[in-house]
């Protein structure tokens, strides 16, 4: 029943931008944190962003100064804008949520599909 659908992948160069989506939809009572994971190939899957309800922002260090989350309570959904991108960055992005949904009673994480960004040199 719950779902959360990224979007705004794609093709860049270093040192572009692109900026993700993710809106979280379905039978949501309440969301907690809201973020970012990536994965390279041949890597496991790590932390980029996360932000709280409250608006606490909080980042993996590679990603310090270039990326900002942000977040859009009323819609469900987070955003990640990322600037001054580096061929490092390629990965899938999986957004993921800390929620309760009507039904399940108890906190459950949520996650996307994942999207690809792909940074060229």
């Amino acid at each position: 029943q719950v779902q959360l659908q990224e979007s705004g992948g794609g093709l860049v160069q270093a040192g572009g931008s692109l900026r993700l989506s993710c809106a979280a939809s379905g039978s949501i009572r309440s969301i907690n944190a809201m973020g970012w994971y990536r994965q390279a190939p041949g890597k496991q899957r790590d932390l980029v962003a996360i932000v709280t309800s409250g608006d606490n922002p909080k980042y993996a260090d590679s990603v310090k100064g270039r990326f900002t989350i942000s977040r859009d309570n009323a819609k469900n959904t987070v955003y990640l804008q990322m600037n001054s991108l580096k061929p490092e960055d390629t990965a899938v992005y999986y957004c993921t949520a800390n929620l309760q949904s009507w039904t399940a009673i108890t906190w459950t994480a949520y996650w996307g599909q994942g999207t690809q960004v792909t940074v060229s040199s």
